[in-house]
């Protein structure tokens, strides 16, 4: 029997285009997924909402973060190695969600330490199914750290 999280998490959704912004808003609704949701536009806001710089120096510590790839100012790929090597952030899951489907990405995405490659539906139902089983799995299904640092372990 799978349990629900006592209480709700931290997803970052890093997202430059608002029509995705829009649909995974609207599929946290549909599924009545009760976390909350931040999202930042860039790679360059998504980094200073992590280490909590210049406007988001109040930022929580996301449990999850959503990655899309191709970002302005500094790419996914650099945010997501920035993440996945810096202590203080490496054991947050990190979702790729992305149009790409291109086998490098993929392949380099897990080279930098990615929980998980996910392909954006372009289908509005396959889209809300899709943030629907990300939530299930890493809210409903996995234990997630909370606080964690890699170099405490």
């Amino acid at each position: 029997m799978i349990t629900p999280a006592v209480e709700p998490i931290e997803v970052l959704l890093v997202e430059d285009d608002p029509g995705d912004e829009l649909m995974t808003r609207e599929a946290f609704e549909t599924n009545k997924i009760g976390n909350r949701l931040h999202v930042v536009r860039d790679g360059a806001e998504a980094l200073d909402f992590l280490f909590r710089q210049g406007d988001h120096a109040g930022a929580v510590r996301p449990d999850l973060i959503l990655l899309d790839l191709n970002l302005p100012k500094r790419d996914g790929r650099e945010v997501l190695e920035q993440i996945k090597t810096n202590p203080d952030l490496a054991a947050i899951p990190v979702v790729v969600l992305t149009t790409s489907s291109a086998e490098e990405d993929i392949l380099r995405s897990y080279h930098l330490h990615a929980n998980a490659y996910v392909t954006k539906p372009v289908d509005f139902d396959q889209f809300i199914a899709a943030i629907h089983k990300i939530d299930e799995f890493f809210v409903t299904v996995v234990k997630l750290p909370r606080n964690a640092r890699a170099d405490e372990l």
